[in-house]
């Protein structure tokens, strides 16, 4: 029975999410599988991949074929360079021991470079926020000035208005005042 092992789709529409298993390549895609390896969520940044390390080795010793995207998911997590140094180790080419060091050595320089980019994400989402809430302030301050403006303009207006109407008045009481005068 040739064996794969290959990506099973599950999730929402528009909203993917995988388990990474080993199945008969006979089988339908989101059918009946051997067993489940991991889990692959392609929507966060960085993908979140949780995968059974030993599992995964076990099932390649034993000729399983992935897929691409499988094999790019397993070269990622490390399954494909801990099988070959294990195969290094079957040959005599290594001891147990030091192929374990090198496996975790490689670990280690695996997530120091996710770590840096998860916080080279995070830094650039806070840039991104920061600049936005300083538009944000300068437009807000342009509209309180402008409003201030507007205000101003609108007492000086009422302030012209009342001055017209008062002398305005003026020379009509002055005429009536004369109108009086003269009967």
């Amino acid at each position: 029975m040739p064996v794969k092992i290959r990506l099973q789709r599950h999730g929402k529409k528009g909203k993917p999410f995988y388990w990474v298993v080993a199945a008969d390549a006979r089988a339908k895609r989101d059918g009946k599988f051997l067993e489940k390896i991991g889990t692959y969520n392609p929507n966060t940044n960085p993908a979140q991949i949780d995968l059974d390390v030993d599992s995964a080795v076990q099932w390649l010793k034993n000729g399983a074929q992935p897929t691409d995207t499988a094999r790019r998911i397993l070269s990622y997590k490390g399954v494909l360079l801990k099988h070959h140094l294990l195969g290094g180790v079957a040959k005599g080419a290594l001891t147990e021991e030091e192929a374990l060091k090198k496996f975790d050595a490689w670990v280690e320089e695996k997530t120091g470079k996710v770590d840096a980019k998860k916080e080279g994400l995070a830094k650039a989402d806070a840039d991104a926020k920061a600049k936005a809430l300083e538009a944000e302030k300068e437009i807000n301050e342009k509209r309180k000035a402008a409003a201030q403006e507007a205000d101003a303009e609108e007492a000086a207006e009422e302030t012209v208005a009342e001055t017209e109407e008062a002398t305005a008045e003026a020379p009509a009481e002055e005429a009536e005042d004369n109108k009086e005068a003269e009967a």
